[in-house]
C-alpha cells in the first residue's frame, strides 16, 4: 500500500514538474525540504498526530513554507496532509527525486569495498561505470566493509556486481561441500 501511494503521488508530482518545465526548481526545493524534515523529526509528529485537526495542520503548513517554498510544492504538501498521507513524505518526495534522475540520466551507485578508495580509484571506479551502462553522469557512494577482504560490491538500483573475495570463497566452500568423495 505504502508502495502505491509514494508512486501515485510521486508521480503526480513529477509529472507537474515536466509539464511547467521546472524540474530542476522542484529538485532542489525538494532536496532542501527533505534536510529540514530530516533536522526537524518533531514536525512529522505533529503532521501525523492524530488529535491534531486536520485545519490545524493544514494553516501550520502554510505558515512555515508559504513564500519560502514554491506554490506549486506549497500546495502539493497541502494536497498530501489533507488526504492524511503525511506519514508516506519521504517515500513520496524519494519517488520524485528517483523519477527525475532518470528523467536526466543520472544514475545512483553504492560502491562497497574492503578499504578505502583513493580518489584517483574512486574516479576510476565512476568512469567505468558510465561506459558500461546506459546513464550520463553518476552519482557515487562508496562505503568500506572489511568483512568483504577485497574486491567491491557495486549496485545500482536493483541490480548487483559482487565481485568480493568473500563472496568468491563463500561460493568456493559450497562448491567443495557439495563434492562427494
Amino acid at each position: 500500500m505504502a508502495k502505491l501511494v509514494s508512486k501515485t503521488y510521486g508521480e503526480a508530482l513529477f509529472e507537474l514538474a515536466v509539464e511547467e518545465g521546472k524540474e530542476d526548481l522542484f529538485l532542489a526545493e525538494i532536496s532542501k525540504l527533505k534536510e529540514i524534515l530530516a533536522e526537524n523529526p518533531d514536525f512529522g509528529k505533529l503532521m501525523n498526530h492524530p488529535k491534531i485537526l486536520k485545519e490545524e495542520k493544514l494553516a501550520v503548513i502554510k505558515e512555515v513554507f508559504g513564500g519560502r517554498l514554491s506554490d506549486e510544492l506549497t500546495g502539493f504538501l497541502h494536497l498530501v496532509v489533507s488526504k492524511d498521507r503525511y506519514g508516506e513524505i519521504d517515500a513520496i518526495l524519494n519517488y520524485f527525486i528517483d523519477e527525475v534522475k532518470k528523467l536526466k540520466g543520472i544514475g545512483v551507485a553504492y560502491v562497497t569495498t574492503a578499504y578505502s578508495l583513493s580518489e584517483a580509484k574512486k574516479k576510476e571506479v565512476e568512469n567505468k561505470l558510465l561506459t558500461t551502462t546506459a546513464f550520463k553522469k553518476m552519482e557515487m557512494h562508496f562505503g568500506v566493509d572489511e568483512e568483504l577482504i577485497g574486491g567491491m560490491v557495486i549496485r545500482i538500483g536493483d541490480r548487483v556486481v559482487d565481485s568480493s573475495i568473500a563472496t568468491k570463497l563463500f561460493d568456493m566452500r559450497r562448491t567443495l561441500l557439495k563434492v562427494n568423495v
